[in-house]
């Protein structure tokens, strides 16, 4: 039986549509969205996710529900198909927002409580945002020690560890700026400015996560029927509370894409699913180890499974 891994995208990969052919197809999906509606009336998340405006959309507080909703749907659609008898699902991961994904994937919070955690994590982000406006940028082409360097003489921080030869910084826009030029000066390939909001995974956050931490305390969790991996540690989260305590650090340190998939795959997992909008963990899994298998469950179409091996 192979051994899979359930993966779920972060803050990024909405797009307008996202979940409507699901929605369409399969009554399991229709049921979340439906579901989350009822959980948050005032957000309206089947206009958003599927007529946009992609203006309201992108904003953090309804971007992160809306693709936590999307993703769950897919989840749900995948679930309802039987043509995955062959599979042992052994570990769930998520980028960033995703990592609320996962946990909700295997059962470490229920949907209920997944949806306004999700909701109020983005509007935490953005109001942070809002009092301390920052950027973000991914560096290309340079290693993590001079990156390093270029971080403490800029003031700009680590936020992400894609994967090989892609690493994203973050923090205030001069800080930022100023590192993207030392980037160049070091040899970097691109230093291209991401189109965010804020200063996500930096220390710009550190208000939202202690506030953030007040919430988590009155959500109940529990231990994950399928092992979840932390961003912050690139390793297993067992009990609730490390899982809260990593939710909370996790805003305001790296992401460690790149060790979490090795993590998962030297277990001898070779087969991951992206489940949600969009196909930017494939591409990252691509350039962290082109052996693995990545089939992305985004569409109706996606789900036609006998070809997986």
């Amino acid at each position: 039986m192979n051994k899979a891994c359930y993966i779920f995208p972060g803050q990024g990969a909405q797009y307008i549509g996202m979940g409507r052919e699901l929605y369409d197809s399969y009554p399991e999906s229709k049921k979340v969205f439906d579901d989350a509606e009822d959980i948050l009336p005032e957000v309206k998340i089947k206009k958003l996710c599927f007529e946009g405006p992609i203006e309201e959309l992108t904003r953090t507080a309804n971007s992160q529900v809306c693709i936590f909703v999307a993703s769950m749907a897919a989840l749900r659609a995948l679930g309802s198909m039987n043509d995955r008898q062959g599979l042992d699902v052994v570990a769930c991961a998520g980028l960033s927002l995703g990592e609320l994904t996962a946990l909700a994937a295997s059962s470490s919070i229920s949907f209920s409580s997944a949806v306004r955690l999700v909701r109020r994590r983005g509007e935490l982000m953005e109001k942070a945002s809002q009092k301390n406006p920052g950027s973000m940028a991914s560096i290309i082409g340079l290693s993590l020690e001079d990156l390093d360097f270029v971080c403490k003489e800029s003031g700009a921080e680590i936020a992400n560890l894609n994967c090989p030869g892609q690493i994203v910084i973050s923090g205030a826009k001069e800080y930022v700026d100023k590192a993207m030029s030392l980037a160049k000066e070091k040899g970097a390939k691109k230093a291209i400015a991401l189109n965010v909001s804020g200063g996500f995974h930096s220390s710009l956050m550190k208000e939202a996560a202690e506030l953030l931490r007040l919430e988590l305390d009155r959500v109940n969790f529990l231990s994950p029927e399928i092992d979840v991996v932390s961003n912050v540690t690139a390793d297993y989260a067992k009990t609730p509370e490390e899982i809260k305590e990593n939710l909370v650090k996790q805003l305001y340190s790296p992401v460690r894409w790149e060790e979490s998939v090795k993590k998962i795959a030297s277990s001898g997992v070779n087969t991951f699913f992206e489940i949600g909008p969009g196909k930017i963990l494939k591409g990252l899994m691509r350039r962290i180890d082109a052996d693995l298998k990545v089939y992305n469950i985004d569409k109706a179409q996606d789900l036609d499974l006998e070809n997986i091996q």
